[in-house]
């Protein structure tokens, strides 16, 4: 996931758009490490530490990661020294996220807006003291319809501004609730991969295991029929069924959860087919 939104980097880079750099990337990015980059550190450090050795036994990550949110500042079962503190600076850093995400884009787009209104003033302005008398008496004429431009420019640009602000909620929300539903997407691998460790268990306890350690002839054909049968369906069912699954889970994973933190397909206007202009010549 970090990786596929790094990939907004060199895109915002290629087409010189360093406002959504700052507004985009970096509090996406600021987001989704504050939460899930930190739950991912909290399992590599629970791996790494002996907790035979320890007075009490290993926390649940799930239940940390709850009440990171719930309870911030309040911790049950420590991971390490200063769990509470930092986990509470986490949650500020990803609560501020929200409101870069979902106000500085529009705002700037807002006063960019006004910016170039103000100028089309001063234009119309500068062009109206260099006419006649006779030229302003026209131009009084068609005052109304200077304004009726003007009241539509006026209406364009909310239209355009009100674009800007759904469009940038529904990317904020999008990007917040796609943060939990893609790693939940993520963790189907992770319990693929149980059930694989699961089943390679059951298929060694049910074949193989019951004819190891043969006294006889027909102990060592029963033991050569039953590994063929263990290998072939090691293969075909494992290897095969089974990886074939989980490729196919990741493919979507790349394609769905993936690609949305950094592809925007916009396209190109559809342009049908006609033989009208090859008529007329």
């Amino acid at each position: 996931m970090t990786f596929a939104l790094c990939l907004q980097l060199p895109n915002h880079l290629h087409f010189r758009r360093p406002v959504d750099i700052w507004t985009g990337f970096v509090p996406q990015m600021i987001f989704l490490q504050s939460i899930f980059g930190y739950l991912v550190v909290c399992i590599i450090y629970k791996w790494i530490v002996d907790w035979t050795t320890m007075p009490m036994g290993p926390p649940s990550l799930l239940n940390m990661l709850i009440d990171m949110f719930l309870k911030p500042g309040t911790v049950e079962q420590k991971l390490y020294a200063g769990q509470g503190l930092v986990q509470t600076v986490l949650v500020l850093l990803a609560v501020v996220c929200v409101p870069w995400m979902l106000c500085v884009k529009p705002y700037l787009e807002w006063r960019e807006m006004k910016k170039i209104h103000q100028q089309g003033y001063v234009g119309i302005e500068e062009h109206a003291t260099r006419e006649s008398t006779d030229e302003a008496m026209e131009g009084e004429e068609e005052g109304n319809g200077h304004a009726m431009t003007e009241d539509a420019e006026g209406d364009q640009e909310q239209h355009d501004f009100g674009e800007v602000i759904v469009h940038q909620v529904i990317h904020t929300i999008e990007f917040c609730l796609g943060c939990i539903s893609h790693t939940a997407s993520y963790l189907r691998l992770w319990a693929l991969s149980l059930a694989h460790a699961q089943l390679s268990e059951v298929l060694w306890t049910m074949t193989i295991a019951n004819a190891l350690g043969p006294t006889s002839i027909f102990g060592y054909v029963a033991l050569a029929l039953v590994g063929v049968m263990w290998f072939v369906l090691t293969i075909g069912i494992l290897c095969v069924m089974e990886g074939l699954s989980a490729f196919l889970h990741a493919l979507r994973l790349h394609w769905v959860e993936a690609n949305s933190k950094h592809f925007q397909g916009g396209g190109y206007a559809f342009a049908p087919l006609t033989f009208a202009d090859e008529g007329e010549q």
